[in-house]
């Protein structure tokens, strides 16, 4: 991470500048507004650090989720070529004997429609 800060909640509220004729030391201030800067330059280098590992990790996680759907998809592809594989020879008989039905069904469907045209 960027350097290390110079003051704390703490030291900001205990400050106690120089009195001059004038008022406060202009020459307390000032260093002590330095130190002000200083510790803002820092917590921008650190915000601009994180925000960007925070954009490199999203990519990452996005990456990662779309390789997981992918993987569940292959996954769920393989159970199903199993699970026909594994599948009776007389359940299999039993699904071909429900489509020959239903395209008889049709066949009849389309001849008496045929009949009717006549």
């Amino acid at each position: 991470m960027a350097g290390k800060v110079n003051l704390d909640i703490q030291t900001i509220l205990d400050k106690e500048f120089e009195i001059d004729f004038k008022g406060y030391s202009s020459d307390d201030v000032d260093s002590f507004l330095d130190l002000v800067m200083e510790d803002y330059q820092t917590y921008q280098e650190i915000t601009a650090e994180l925000n960007q590992k925070i954009a490199e990790l999203e990519r990452t996680n996005a990456s990662l989720r779309a390789k997981l759907i992918e993987e569940e998809g292959k996954t769920r592809a393989m159970e199903q070529a199993q699970a026909q594989a594994a599948a009776t020879p007389a359940a299999q008989g039993a699904a071909n004997v429900d489509i020959l039905k239903r395209l008889s069904r049709l066949e009849e469907m389309i001849f008496e429609l045929n009949q009717n045209k006549k």
